[in-house]
């Protein structure tokens, strides 16, 4: 039975986690946002409270 062999299947598992480790890493670090975010201002701004046009 040559699943019991766990030669090819281990160096198959192997290899293919060094594609995804060397591959996909480099990708993600590459990634940059389209709008960069900006830094809100500490004060807190004065809202006025709604006047219901019909109450």
């Amino acid at each position: 039975m040559p699943q019991l062999n766990p030669a090819p299947w281990f160096a198959i598992l192997v290899f293919s986690w060094l594609v995804f480790l060397i591959t996909i890493p480099p990708k993600i670090t590459a990634h940059t946002f389209p709008n960069e975010p900006t830094l809100q201002s500490t004060e807190k701004s004065k809202t006025e409270p709604w006047t219901w046009p019909w109450h």
